[in-house]
């Protein structure tokens, strides 16, 4: 199994697909270290060592490359979230990205609506990508969110609910900026520590829950997605609305 885990990192070595190789470079060896630890033969030991050595130093080599993409703001990584997958809640997300330092997060998404919404439960999905955000390990104390603004019936839903969510965030000192567009388009969230996320569909990826006692109605890492493309990039400049 480590052979094959190591097989695979060249494989993606040599095609550039440096964030996966990284991750079957480091499972690879990790397997081959077990082994290691298995074998008694110490001739065999010694070449598994050798190996070992090299794919270390190969691994961190891609580490410096991909660090230096990330200062030179040339980095991106795609995650595919397929149809009906799960474990992809917020945390799981965006955690990595929410650094001590994150103190500002921009969220563009024109589809910040009532919870009416056919099949939508976008204000619901904002108000826990908030929660997420308030529960840390950030230390965010502002959050600049621009939509567009519901012309049906559900305005005065949106905007009371926006207003409520405002209120709860000021009891965490946390501000809430809500600015409207009626030509946004984009989707992406942005950290003041350079990251930007760009989910096809938004935050609002999550299925309706087949009830309201079902499994994933509460934990979102069990909640069935749709599917979608998420890419990540990391800039030295964050450009504010």
């Amino acid at each position: 199994a480590g052979a094959e885990t190591v097989k695979r990192a060249v494989e993606l070595d040599l095609a550039s697909r440096f964030q996966e190789s990284l991750v079957c470079y480091q499972e690879g060896i990790d397997l081959l270290l077990q082994v290691v630890k298995a074998t008694k033969d110490e001739a065999k030991k010694q070449r598994y060592r050798q190996k070992i050595s090299e794919y270390m130093t190969r691994a961190e080599d891609i580490k410096k490359h991909i660090e230096k993409e990330k200062q030179d703001g040339k980095y991106h990584k795609q995650i595919r979230i397929e149809e009906n997958a799960t474990g992809f809640s917020y945390e799981k997300l965006f955690q990595e990205y929410l650094t001590e330092i994150v103190s500002e997060v921009w969220v563009e998404d024109p589809y910040i609506r009532h919870v009416h919404q056919a099949s939508r439960y976008s204000l619901y999905n904002f108000l826990r990508f908030c929660e997420m955000l308030v529960k840390g390990p950030c230390k965010v104390k502002t959050i600049n969110l621009l939509t567009s603004c519901d012309e049906g019936s559900g305005k005065n839903q949106q905007i009371s609910g926006l207003e409520e969510i405002q209120q709860s965030l000021r009891n965490y000192g946390v501000t809430l900026n809500v600015a409207f567009s009626s030509s946004i388009h984009d989707r992406e969230i942005r950290f003041n520590n350079g990251w930007m996320i760009k989910i096809g569909r938004g935050l609002d990826y999550f299925k309706k829950p087949q009830g309201r006692f079902s499994i994933g109605y509460c934990d979102f890492d069990l909640r069935p997605c749709h599917e979608t493309t998420v890419d990540v990039f990391h800039t030295k400049h964050t450009r504010k609305m």
